[in-house]
C-alpha cells in the first residue's frame, strides 16, 4: 500500500445504502458546508478533508493520521442531530486507493441513479472548491481530486456513456425537441408536483423552454418549484382552458381518475386549429385518456412507451459503462504508479540525508584529530571505521530481527538491493 494513501478514508450514504428518507438527514446545504468541514477537521484532527453532498449521496473524504471510519460516521451523526445506530447499516466506507477508484467512479457517473449523468463531476468539483475555501484541502486531496477530474474528463471524451439518454423526463423532452422546430416557442405544462415533475421541468428548461405552467390540487405544494423556475401555478379545474394555448403536457400525479378526458384534447385541438399536442403521461394509473392517442395531432406517450426507448438506450449505456469502467482503472493504475515514484524519490531524499549526516559528523571529528596533530593514516582508518559501524548499525539490527521473526522477504530485498552474493540463490 502507498505511503501517501495509507491514512485515506472516504465514507457515504447514497441512493443504493439508504432512502431519501435518511439521505436527506445527513445532507449538507451550500450554506453549511464551510462550518461543517471546519468543525469535522478540527473534532477529528484531520489533515484534509472535503464533503460531497447531493440530492443522492453524501460523502466524506478524510485524509489523517489513524482515522477510522466508524470516528466519521459519529461526527455525521452528531453533526446532524442523529443517532449514530440510525447509521449503521446504511452507510459505506472505503480506504485508501479503494477510496480513489470509488471517487473516480463517482465522478465519472458508473455510481450514479442514472448510470453515466453528466451533473456529479461539476458536484464534485464543487466539493472540492468547498474544500478549498474552507482551508481543510491540502496538497494530499488536491492530487487525488485532480486525477479524479482527469479520469471523469476521460470517460466523457473516449466513451459514449452519456450521449443516450436514460430517464422518463429526459427522454420525453428529447421526443419534444424532435416534433417542434423551436420548442423554445413552446408553451409548457406540468401537472403535478414531484420529482418526475421537477426533472421534467429541469429538463425543459435546459432545452430553453421559458412558459411554463404547473397545475397542481393544493397550489401551495406547487409554489416553491413554481418560485424556483419562474413558472405560473393553476388548479386542476382550469385545465381544459390551459391546455388550449399548450403545446408540451407532462403528467405525473397519484390521481385514480385520468384528469385529460379526449373531449378535452378534441375541444382544445380544434380550437387550436389543429396545431399539434404533445404529450407524455408519466402516471400510473395514467392521468390521460388512453384514446386520445388515436387523435390527429395528438402526441401521447406513455411511460411504457417511453421505457421501450429507455431500454434501448441503457443497453448502449451499459456497453459503455464497461469502457468507461476500463478507462477507471487505467486512470487508478497510473495515478498510484504517480504516487509510487514520487514516494521513492523522497525514500531517496531521507536515505541521503541521513547518510549525509552521519559523514559529516564523523568527517567533523576526523577533521579535529588532524588539527591536533593526530597521524593521518590513523585518522583516516578511524573516521573509515566510524562510519561504517554506524552505517551498518542499524540496518544490521534490522536484518537480524526480520530473520529472527521470519520475514525472509525483507532478507531477499536487502540481498537484491546491494547486491550481495546468494542473491540468486532459492
Amino acid at each position: 500500500m502507498l505511503n501517501q494513501l495509507m491514512n485515506l478514508t472516504l465514507l457515504g450514504i447514497n441512493h443504493q445504502s439508504a432512502p431519501i428518507a435518511l439521505r436527506e438527514k445527513v445532507a449538507f446545504g451550500p450554506e453549511h458546508i464551510g462550518v461543517a468541514l471546519t468543525n469535522l477537521k478540527t473534532e477529528l484532527n484531520l489533515d484534509e478533508v472535503a464533503i460531497l453532498s447531493t440530492c443522492n449521496r453524501t460523502e466524506v473524504i478524510a485524509s489523517g493520521a489513524s482515522i477510522e471510519p466508524g470516528e466519521i460516521r459519529d461526527w455525521l451523526a452528531k453533526y446532524h442531530g442523529l443517532e449514530t445506530q440510525v447509521l449503521i447499516g446504511s452507510d459505506y466506507h472505503f480506504l485508501n486507493e479503494e477510496a480513489v477508484h470509488h471517487l473516480m467512479r463517482v465522478a465519472s457517473g458508473l455510481d450514479s441513479m442514472v448510470l453515466g449523468e453528466p451533473q456529479i463531476l461539476g458536484q464534485v468539483k464543487a466539493a472540492f472548491a468547498e474544500s478549498e475555501t474552507a482551508s481543510t484541502l491540502g496538497g494530499h486531496l488536491q492530487q487525488i481530486a485532480q486525477a479524479t477530474f482527469r479520469t471523469a474528463k476521460k470517460v466523457r471524451t473516449e466513451t459514449s456513456i452519456g450521449r443516450h439518454v436514460i430517464s422518463a423526463p429526459s427522454t420525453a423532452v428529447n421526443l419534444a425537441k424532435r416534433l417542434f422546430t423551436d420548442i423554445s416557442r413552446c408553451n409548457a405544462l406540468l401537472i403535478g408536483v414531484n420529482e418526475m415533475i421537477e426533472l421534467s421541468a429541469k429538463h425543459l428548461i435546459e432545452a430553453g423552454v421559458k412558459n411554463i405552467t404547473i397545475a397542481n390540487r393544493t397550489l401551495d405544494h406547487a409554489k416553491p418549484l413554481a418560485d424556483q423556475i419562474s413558472a405560473q401555478i393553476i388548479e386542476l379545474d382550469m385545465l381544459p382552458e390551459q391546455i388550449v394555448d399548450t403545446d408540451i403536457i407532462i403528467t405525473a400525479t397519484a390521481s385514480s381518475q385520468p384528469l385529460i378526458t379526449r373531449d378535452t384534447i378534441d375541444d382544445a385541438l380544434m380550437r387550436r386549429k389543429h396545431k399539434p399536442i404533445f404529450m407524455v403521461d408519466l402516471a400510473v394509473p395514467r392521468d390521460i385518456d388512453a384514446t386520445v392517442a388515436t387523435l390527429r395531432d395528438a402526441y401521447l406517450y406513455s411511460l411504457d412507451d417511453l421505457q421501450i426507448m429507455i431500454n434501448e438506450n441503457l443497453a448502449h449505456r451499459l456497453a459503455a459503462a464497461e469502457q468507461a469502467e476500463s478507462v477507471v482503472q487505467a486512470s487508478l493504475n497510473q495515478f498510484l504508479t504517480g504516487q509510487r515514484s514520487r514516494n521513492v524519490v523522497d525514500t531517496l531524499v531521507s536515505f541521503r540525508q541521513q547518510i549525509d549526516l552521519l559523514k559529516n559528523s564523523e568527517l567533523e571529528k576526523a577533521t579535529s584529530r588532524l588539527q591536533a596533530g593526530d597521524p593521518a593514516d590513523k585518522v583516516l582508518t578511524r573516521f573509515a571505521n566510524q562510519f561504517t559501524q554506524k552505517l551498518t548499525h542499524g540496518p544490521s539490527i534490522e536484518i537480524k530481527k526480520a530473520a529472527a521473526e521470519g520475514e525472509l522477504e525483507l532478507v531477499a530485498a536487502i540481498t537484491k538491493l546491494f547486491n550481495l552474493p546468494g542473491g540468486d540463490e532459492s
